[in-house]
């Protein structure tokens, strides 16, 4: 979630009580993840970013259901520490790291061809890895680095896994999107920073919009095959993704965050996609951050938008040929 970074004092004090009783009248989901019997033993996960926040409180509950849960982070430190705990917690020996950086495509090769080598099944795989707040940076394979970590890296890492999930089959793809979809804009000259999107919300927004897209065109291509493929929110949250941005943000985060959900709360979302007897059959659609189904903005479900898209993405990630632009 993004807030203002330049709010005064008299906003603050009339922003805060109304936008905090309506976080806290959204913070509990119907669905409680603790009361689904799924049973995840012989199966194997995958969830992206899962060394803190909402990930692991993902990659928690699977590995809690018997999974073989595959962490993918950035950070090999923080990612096993995090492994170390969910063991511990879960007494399941069969939670792993792998290391993932979604902003390189070059990480997301080695990270699928390692995993394609190893390990024999994919049932779930979650891209929940993302980043709001960081400056406009061009990567060294020419790519702008927030767009790629939310989106392009984790389009490329479903696609080289695709057959593996498919071989798993009935298997899920579970995006992490955003209800601020909805403000966003699907541009594919953001991918490359030929166009900029004009700030750190309408970028973080705009990544959001194209999960979605992502998570559209998927489903129909994989129409048939046993995987599904679904978005989610999982609304107003309480975890370090505020971390990049001025100290006037995050002290009004701060300040807003006993209305919001705790990262186990707003995990709810991701495991229903991921886990549930409801969700089973389901794909191409969108859960709101109280687990039901919801009609995203009419951008997102522009069919043509979403195939133009995903064109671009194959030719920036070259799965197929094609000017960069």
């Amino acid at each position: 979630m993004e807030l203002p970074g330049a709010l005064s004092p008299p906003w603050w004090l009339l922003l805060l009580l109304p936008s905090g009783l309506l976080l806290w009248a959204r913070r509990r989901p119907p669905w409680d993840p603790r009361k689904c019997p799924t049973d995840l033993t012989g199966k194997t996960v995958i969830v992206t970013g899962a060394n803190s926040g909402i990930g692991k409180c993902v990659a928690m509950d699977l590995a809690r259901r018997n999974a073989r849960t595959i962490l993918a982070c950035r950070s090999r430190e923080r990612g096993q520490a995090a492994v170390e705990e969910i063991r511990a917690a879960t007494g399941n020996p069969a939670v792993v790291l792998r290391l993932l950086d979604t902003g390189s495509l070059a990480s997301v090769r080695a990270f699928t061809r390692a995993v394609l080598q190893e390990e024999p099944r994919l049932d779930v795989l979650v891209n929940n890895a993302g980043v709001t707040g960081l400056p406009f940076t061009i990567t060294s394979e020419r790519l702008e680095q927030t767009f790629t970590i939310n989106y392009l890296g984790p389009f490329l890492l479903t696609n080289l896994l695709l057959d593996l999930l498919k071989a798993s089959a009935p298997s899920r793809v579970v995006n992490v999107s955003s209800f601020r979809h909805s403000v966003g804009t699907a541009d594919s000259r953001f991918l490359t920073g030929q166009r900029h999107p004009g700030g750190y919300d309408a970028a973080y927004s705009s990544t959001k919009l194209m999960n979605l897209l992502f998570t559209v065109e998927l489903a129909r291509r994989l129409r048939g095959t046993g995987v599904t493929a679904n978005a989610l929110s999982p609304g107003v949250v309480s975890t370090s993704i505020m971390r990049h941005f001025s100290w006037a943000v995050r002290a009004l985060f701060v300040l807003l965050r006993p209305f919001m959900k705790s990262a186990e709360q707003g995990a709810a979302s991701t495991i229903f996609c991921a886990v549930s007897e409801e969700a089973e059959g389901i794909s191409g659609k969108y859960f709101d951050s109280s687990c039901r189904l919801a009609l995203p903005s009419a951008p997102a479900r522009d069919a043509a938008l979403a195939r133009k898209l995903w064109e671009a993405s194959e030719q920036l990630t070259g799965l197929t040929e094609g000017p960069r632009g």
